[in-house]
């Protein structure tokens, strides 16, 4: 797979989208599993795939990226999704043998999807070669300072009970999550995302309550992890992610204005987060899938 430039520039969410679901890796090279958060589909990434593609292939030539729509959502969204992050991951690791990806993966979560990621990590740490958690609110890190914002979680499932117009909820969801996106550059495409995958209240619901029962070991994973956070997030206290990086050990980077869809308000700064980390692996001479 090649990234058209100007395919890009002409329609950024059509390629990612290509990206995500045109490929089937075949067993070789870097495969990156891309997974989004509560009530978000792959869609949602944007143009982030783009530059995190590019970035990655700098440091691993041949890497290729998957963007799993979690059960519930985007073209999984007549499935029930479950209401525990264990059984997200098995059917997670379900689609991957569906398409034929065989060996470890590397994983890039957000919120919800950083809970996957940790759970995946966890209970099968030989399918895991590395994880980056955006933006994560992991129990029983988040309790040790303050617990995550309940009230705009509670506002996002409420937005997809209200009868607002699918533009109105959508432009409310965008002024939550984000910090530096005009709502003119992704209202449009949200909007034709919600017509083609209407988002489903009960599987919203099921997702927050597997977000809450969620909790993460304190054990650091046995792959490498990066933690990238946004001080300005509105939904998650960016001290969990410093919590978890410093009780598993792990790396952090932090945005000082972004949102807490930082991939979507600065996607090259996390694309590029991801691109150092892995440069400077190199450079120390760490193998791929070792801490040190």
């Amino acid at each position: 797979m090649s990234l058209s430039a100007a395919s890009t520039a002409a329609d950024p969410f059509r390629a990612a989208s290509a990206v995500g679901q045109a490929e089937r890796p075949a067993g070789h090279g870097s495969v990156w599993v891309l997974l989004r958060g509560l009530s978000r589909e792959s869609g949602h990434w944007g143009v982030f795939p783009e530059h995190l593609l590019r970035e990655l292939r700098l440091q691993q030539p041949g890497s290729q990226l998957l963007l799993l729509d979690l059960p519930g959502t985007g073209a999984l969204r007549r499935e029930s999704s479950p209401t525990q992050v264990s059984a997200i991951v098995d059917a997670c690791r379900a689609e991957l043998r569906r398409r034929g990806v065989t060996g470890a993966v590397s994983l890039v979560g957000m919120s919800l999807g950083a809970a996957v990621l940790a759970d995946w990590a966890n209970r099968h740490p030989n399918e895991v070669e590395a994880g980056v958690l955006i933006n994560p609110s992991l129990r029983p890190f988040s309790e040790l300072f303050r617990k995550p914002r309940p009230l705009n979680y509670l506002g996002l499932l409420l937005l997809s009970l209200s009868r607002f117009s699918a533009r109105m909820r959508e432009e409310r969801v965008l002024s939550l999550t984000t910090r530096l996106t005009p709502p003119q550059a992704v209202i449009d495409r949200w909007v034709e995302l919600q017509r083609q995958h209407p988002l489903g209240v009960r599987n919203t619901a099921r997702q927050l309550l597997a977000s809450v029962r969620y909790r993460a070991s304190r054990t650091r994973p046995a792959a490498p992890m990066l933690l990238l956070c946004s001080k300005a997030d509105g939904l998650v206290d960016w001290r969990c992610s410093q919590a978890i990086s410093r009780a598993w050990g792990a790396p952090l980077r932090l945005h000082t204005k972004a949102g807490h869809d930082l991939p979507l308000d600065d996607p090259q700064w996390v694309a590029r987060a991801v691109a150092e980390w892995l440069r400077d692996r190199s450079i120390q001479g760490v193998e791929p899938g070792e801490w040190h």
